[in-house]
């Protein structure tokens, strides 16, 4: 069905103008929607609010490029979406900000209690205090406190390696 059809359809208010619109057009006002929110619940929202707008404007109007409008339209109101979805109410894109203050949790950089306790251990090492049973001791915790995290020996094993290589490199 070509535009001007569709166009009719919406004169007439026969609901086939919708299901027309969606099946011509829907793929596209949901690519518009879906680059604007990357969500594809609110993308599908804006592409039902497309045709709501379109419905309500199309009989006082008759737009030369079907296409060209219906993208308008679902444009405006994904914008419109995603600014209410930043807004103070909801949190005003703190979510990033919050983020971005953890992110020294994940970059790979020891917290400051870690460099205390690597400070702690460097100082035993150097001190010759260090023996096998104080090893095993020492493993025992650490696999108490994978244990007590969720997480195994083996999954632990590689971040302990690398802290006491780094603890050792301080010695």
């Amino acid at each position: 069905m070509d535009d001007r059809e569709i166009l009719d359809l919406y004169f007439q208010r026969s609901e086939q103008a919708i299901q027309e619109t969606d099946n011509k057009y829907g793929s596209y006002c949901f690519r518009i929607a879906y680059q604007v929110l990357a969500s594809r619940e609110d993308a599908q929202e804006s592409v039902s609010d497309t045709y709501l707008a379109a419905w309500n404007a199309i009989p006082p109007k008759r737009p030369p490029l079907l296409s060209a409008f219906l993208g308008k339209i679902a444009r405006n109101i994904s914008i419109d979406r995603w600014r209410s979805r930043s807004t103070y109410k909801r949190g005003g894109g703190e979510f990033a900000l919050c983020l971005d203050e953890l992110k020294h949790c994940a970059s790979g950089q020891p917290s400051v209690e870690e460099r205390q306790l690597q400070k702690e251990v460097v100082q035993t090492l150097k001190s010759g205090w260090i023996s096998p049973r104080a090893i095993r001791l020492i493993w025992y915790l650490v696999g108490t406190a994978a244990r007590s995290t969720g997480h195994t020996v083996c999954r632990i094993k590689p971040w302990w390696t690398n802290w006491m290589q780094s603890a050792n490199n301080m010695v």
